[in-house]
């Protein structure tokens, strides 16, 4: 005899479009009836008020920068929470009528018929979150210091002179000597601000050590391979949370942005870019390693091998090719270290002969 298919209890669905002051949100029964509508502040008082009038139910929400207080909030007060995907929502990006109110309805509709249908995210925990604001506060400080020793340099060649070439980290020394008298009063502030940007992006690092070291012990597997250092590595650890998310190694490049894209329609199979749905922070980390692995000063090691056969005919468009393949195979095989705990093997191909 053949069991029954067990269907899943009918539930009511609430939708909230969540702006920076103000949140409208909609509540649909299980058969879709629209049972009220309406808008809240945005803030712990006015979403706890509306969640505490409701029976326990699905909560949809579209990720964004509250979304993980919100979620919290709506899970202490005992209901589902389904963090929707803004990429995949066209009904409502793309929508001809698009309204903070036409959003809630279409986020409780949606949640109500299927919710993998919104292609939910997984929410980081805290400690995750911490470290990767962390990097991120790095990642801004180094791109502030770029952006200031560009700006002397334009300035100074613009007067007839030129720094020598030389280390971000030193630039603000080595600069000063070099500035045109006319110029002095005008960069001595910025080279006051560049040192002080050292200071503090050597603090950072400092930082990142120590967090490693106490909530993120993985890293050390993760920085066997060379050209990973504490700050990729930390960003890996904290952006997959958990090696256990992804059944297998070959999906952790498509799921950070470094797989090609897919459009496959009848017998039409184009060759597309890489999709940079990921993370861009670590994105960028693993381009940069892949970049250092098949640099001057990269070690003898499979991955080398690949990206050089890659780049054979040494254009500009193979070799680019060649290091996003490279960071691609460097992110697989950072997750397979993490989850075997395994040692590194630089060359398993030659040995293997």
């Amino acid at each position: 005899m053949t069991q029954p298919t067990t269907v899943p209890r009918a539930t009511e669905t609430v939708g909230l479009d969540v702006g920076d002051r103000r949140t409208s949100f909609c509540h649909v029964s299980a058969a879709g009836v629209r049972l009220q509508e309406g808008e809240v502040a945005t803030t712990q008082a006015g979403l706890q008020k509306l969640m505490d009038g409701l029976a326990p139910c699905r909560v949809v929400v579209e990720a964004c920068g509250h979304v993980h207080w919100i979620a919290e909030l709506v899970r202490g007060a005992g209901h589902e929470v389904v963090v929707a995907n803004p990429r995949e929502l066209r009904l409502i990006s793309q929508s001809g009528r698009k309204s903070d109110r036409n959003d809630a309805r279409m986020l409780a509709r949606l949640g109500r018929v299927d919710p993998e249908l919104l292609r939910p995210v997984k929410l980081r925990g805290e400690m995750c979150r911490v470290s990767r604001s962390l990097l991120h506060a790095r990642d801004h400080l180094v791109r502030t210091r770029t952006k200031l020793v560009n700006l002397v340099r334009g300035q100074v060649k613009s007067f007839g002179g030129r720094v020598p070439a030389c280390s971000t980290a030193s630039f603000h020394k080595r600069a000063a000597v070099h500035v045109p008298d006319p110029l002095r009063e005008v960069c001595a502030p910025v080279l006051a601000v560049l040192e002080q940007v050292a200071e503090q992006i050597k603090r950072c690092d400092r930082q990142i050590e120590q967090v490693s070291a106490e909530h993120h012990p993985e890293t050390e597997v993760l920085r066997q391979v060379p050209g990973v250092g504490p700050t990729l590595a930390l960003a890996f650890a904290a952006t997959l949370e958990t090696p256990d998310r992804f059944s297998s190694s070959r999906t952790v490049g498509n799921y950070i942005g470094l797989a090609p894209g897919q459009y496959a329609s009848g017998s039409k199979t184009p060759q597309l870019r890489i999709s940079k749905r990921g993370d861009r922070l670590l994105r960028r980390l693993l381009v940069n390693a892949a970049s250092y692995i098949l640099g001057p000063f990269g070690q003898d090691c499979d991955l080398r091998r690949f990206g050089e056969r890659l780049n054979r005919g040494g254009s500009q468009r193979a070799k680019a090719r060649a290091r996003i393949a490279v960071a691609r195979k460097l992110a697989c095989l950072l997750h397979h270290l993490w989850r075997t705990g395994s040692v590194w093997e630089p060359c398993v191909t030659r040995a293997a002969h």
